[in-house]
């Protein structure tokens, strides 16, 4: 395309910039410049000296450091000249604190299934590790590399070293080497000292690691290139012409040691990438937006990542260098300067087009126990970039959703095939195979065959009837024309809508009127306000002018989706003036083939707000209390977080009660626990007129580096809470962290010639594949239709409640149907998913706690 030089569309773009802007530490402008720089409720819908950066990035630097260092001697293996991301030398392992390991559990049929872990074979029992010193002192860890390197013959060549740190997989015949090197540089003689350390046994977490480590490097021998944190194949692209983009296919892959062994977990994986470069994206924001054009497309790019496709490798943009262009210098690490433009030429062959294009700036972050270069930035070029990730007009693109889907929802059978071609890749590949081998390893080449059991159908209850729930379907039928558990009727409510919503208004509030009573709700007309624009003040007038204490439930119709009008009204209605309230898109109630449908779930969503109770289960528990917590982060006030938190006042677990606390920017486990569960208790006192004998809590949104935090710390402030109500009250509890984001895949075996295909919902396997350390299952708890369904790894980090296995694995399966806005089942526990709903509602829209009046009620859904 055309450059962006004089004449040409840059001149766009220039005559477009205002004032330049001085990035932090950068000489001033003129100067020389040798540094560079269902239906929910409708919503209106990631080397050198201070000062002076780097032409690509880190990764480059050190790729030009090793060429220039090949000239004077043999370069490192490729793991020893890229050390992993967090040094082997600073490889700490905290030990959580254990729970007592359950037995199995035994409810349910045992059924076949096939699991995503390919078990590994560890022939060499581990691996040794060793300390390495320099006398005199070496910085440089490419010379260390190339000093270590000299010893082959005494330290073998199968290694992993980090500067300081030796691992090898076979012990040295002394427990201390000494070795002579010569430095090339100046010919001076240095002492390295090879100290044994320990033996790592392979159930070591810091030999997981190295392990890990290892297969970075088989995923390069079989030229997959790693993107963030997994490895994909850009030699093999799935273009998407029609949307400009493109997928790469790749591999989640990652060993770890369960209770059946050791075991390679590996998944498929795509990324998604878009083909226009960001100056592309630059020219055509230019030609819609041209009023402050720099200021807009700033904000636009700022926070985003991108893909350099001439190495790989992956960056944020954290601002936007107007002032600098490819033509301005830098000095590079021999010292001589040079141009962005003769760089790229030089380096990778690539010729920049357009010589005034803006810079594009990346500030990288510090590796874990490192501090970051003051001031130190890396320059990138907007041409050379491509855009990863989605926009939010491409995700409201349902074409566009559609043709990707198509390529990334794997059935089971595709992603069994996909698994076994790698594994034959690797033992078809000479050098991926010796590197495995050199560490003792062998792969299984089939996935892992084992047991599950599949638990009993649930019975759903309604008002008036009872049916066993259908595993592939849900029951929505049957909740709208069945008496619903308890119905408030809707007697005095408003309806708010503009002039030409007037229609849809009519025919909405007609439609309630006939479908609500079959569900045994009655509904009267309501108040309507007719308002003479779409202004979210006028909107917010019109509530505030009809409001007393008689009103129910507001309803308002939005002629448009726009988040600021809907936070607002959300905010006065939660917040200001406490009332359960309703938004809905025009466009969700004006087809009339689809109004009755619609119309019924809104109906069940009104009477949930209201306090009603839809449809229940048989739980044969009594005195229990159901606790769900989550974590959302508001990004529009300071990175703070918002927990959710929500517990069960009856016994049915039917009605909730919710409260929500806010936490310091970034920070993921809740410190405000104690306030929300005192309150939660006092509330099922005052429903039930005595105390919860047990409790038990499902905690989401925590990774496996935090379970021991929760183990220890936000346990000990629930048992903090109990001294409140007095010293003999002492309930039993159990805590059970809830994790969505995993790459484990369960498969069943049917009886069509070994055909794999998804798990029937209420599937649960608790062996081989689990935690050695803690008591875990996996839960398959929904439905789908395409691609692979995704398990529920559920960990009990804390456990004194007397329960067995069976019990909190079928009350999780249970509780897993009490989402009152599916008729079916959901993912994660109910309580769960509503106070991912409350923290969610509250970090977007409200950013305020909720008024208390509501807290007894689903004001959230």
């Amino acid at each position: 395309m055309s450059g962006l030089g004089r004449g040409g569309r840059g001149a766009l773009l220039l005559k477009a910039l205002e004032k330049p802007v001085k990035l932090p530490g950068q000489p001033a402008p003129g100067q020389q410049q040798q540094q560079e720089q269902q239906p929910q409720e409708a919503k209106p819908t990631e080397t050198d000296a201070a000062q002076k950066s780097l032409p690509v990035g880190r990764g480059i630097s050190s790729q030009l450091m090793a060429q220039t260092a090949s000239a004077a001697s043999q370069p490192p293996p490729a793991a020893e000249s890229k050390p992993p991301v967090e040094s082997m030398s600073k490889m700490t392992i905290q030990e959580p604190k254990i729970t007592k390991k359950m037995e199995k559990g035994t409810a349910g049929a045992e059924v076949p299934v096939v699991a995503n872990y390919i078990p590994i074979k560890a022939t060499f029992g581990g691996a040794y590790q060793y300390a390495v010193s320099y006398s005199p002192d070496i910085e440089s860890k490419s010379i260390r590399y190339q000093l270590l390197n000299e010893h082959r013959d005494v330290i073998g060549k199968t290694r992993a070293f980090d500067g300081a740190v030796l691992f090898l997989p076979k012990k040295l015949d002394e427990d201390t080497k000494m070795l002579t090197s010569t430095r090339k540089t100046d010919g001076a003689e240095i002492r390295l000292t090879i100290t044994f350390v320990k033996h790592l046994d392979p159930e070591d977490r810091q030999c997981m690691q190295l392990y890990n480590i290892m297969f970075r490097r088989v995923m390069r021998i079989l030229e997959m290139s790693q993107v963030g944190r997994y490895y994909y194949n850009p030699n093999q692209p799935v273009p998407i012409p029609q949307h400009k983009l493109e997928l790469w296919p790749g591999y989640i892959t990652a060993i770890e040691h369960y209770e059946g062994g050791l075991m390679l977990l590996a998944d498929v994986s795509h990324r998604l990438l878009r083909t226009e470069s960001v100056l592309q994206f630059m020219y055509a924001f230019y030609q819609k937006k041209p009023q402050n054009f720099q200021s807009e497309v700033t904000k636009k790019l700022v926070g985003n990542i991108v893909l350099t496709r001439y190495n790989n490798k992956t960056y944020r943009i954290d601002d936007i260098a107007w002032d600098k262009n490819p033509q301005n210098k830098f000095v590079f690490h021999s010292g001589e300067e040079m141009s962005y433009i003769d760089y790229y030429a030089k380096s990778y062959n690539k010729k920049i087009d357009d010589i005034d294009q803006p810079l594009l700036i990346h500030r990288p972050k510090p590796m874990k126990g490192q501090k970051a270069p003051a001031n130190e930035v890396i320059c990138l070029i907007p041409e050379l970039c491509s855009m990863t990730g989605l926009t939010d007009e491409i995700r409201s693109d349902f074409r566009v959703m559609k043709d990707i889907s198509s390529h990334t929802r794997v059935s089971p059978g595709d992603r069994e095939k996909s698994m076994k071609n790698f594994v034959s890749n690797i033992y078809s590949n000479e050098k991926a195979l010796e590197e495995l081998m050199n560490w003792g390893l062998e792969l299984d080449r089939n996935l892992l065959q084992l047991q599950g059991r599949n638990l009993p159908a649930e019975k759903i209850l309604l008002g008036s009837t009872s049916f066993t729930a259908n595993r592939e379907a849900d029951w929505g039928r049957e909740a709208t024309r069945e008496n619903v558990i308890s119905a408030v009727n809707l007697n005095n409510w408003i309806v708010i809508y503009t002039k030409r919503d007037e229609a849809k208004a009519m025919d909405f509030c007609n439609t309630m009127g006939k479908v609500a009573p079959a569900m045994g709700i009655q509904v009267s007309q309501p108040m309507n306000v007719h308002l003479k624009d779409e202004r979210t003040e006028t909107y917010l007038k019109a509530i505030r002018d009809n409001l007393n204490p008689k009103v129910q439930m507001v309803v308002t119709i939005f002629p448009t989706s726009r988040d600021d009008r809907y936070a607002a009204v959300k905010k006065l209605c939660c917040v200001e003036s406490p009332v359960p309230s309703q938004c809905i898109n025009a466009r969700t109630i004006s087809q009339a083939n689809k109004l009755r449908s619609v119309t019924q779930k809104i109906a069940l969503q009104i009477n949930c707000k209201l306090g009603g109770e839809l449809w229940a289960l048989e739980i044969p528990m009594r005195s229990v209390m159901v606790v769900g917590i989550d974590v959302y982060h508001d990004g529009g006030k300071g990175g703070r977080s918002i927990g959710g938190f929500v517990a069960s006042t009856n016994k049915t677990f039917t009605r909730w009660y919710s409260r929500v606390c806010f936490q310091q920017p970034g920070q993921e486990l809740i410190d405000g626990l104690k306030v929300c569960f005192t309150a939660s208790l006092r509330k099922y006192h005052e429903v039930n007129h005595d105390l919860p004998e047990r409790i038990i809590v499902y905690r989401d949104g925590v990774g496996d580096g935090q379970l021991h935090v929760v183990a220890n710390y936000e346990v000990q402030q629930f048992s903090d809470c109990f001294a409140l109500f007095g010293e003999s009250y002492k309930p039993k509890m159990a805590v059970i962290v809830v994790q969505k984001r995993i790459n484990m895949r369960i498969f069943a075996a049917t009886s069509q010639g070994g055909k794999l295909d998804n798990p029937p919902p209420g599937s649960v396997v608790d062996h081989t594949v689990t935690r050695k350390d803690w008591f875990d299952f996996f839960l398959v708890s929904q439905h789908v239709r395409q691609g692979t369904v995704s398990p529920t790894h559920y960990v009990v980090v804390h456990d004194e409640s007397g329960l067995k296995a069976d019990h909190l694995q079928r009350l999780s399966y249970k509780l897993t149907h009490l989402y009152y806005n599916w008729p079916g089942t959901v993912r994660v526990p109910a309580p769960c998913q509503y106070a991912h709903k409350l923290a969610y509602l509250v970090g977007c829209s409200l950013h305020k706690d909720p008024a208390l009046e509501l807290s007894d009620r689903l004001f959230f859904l």
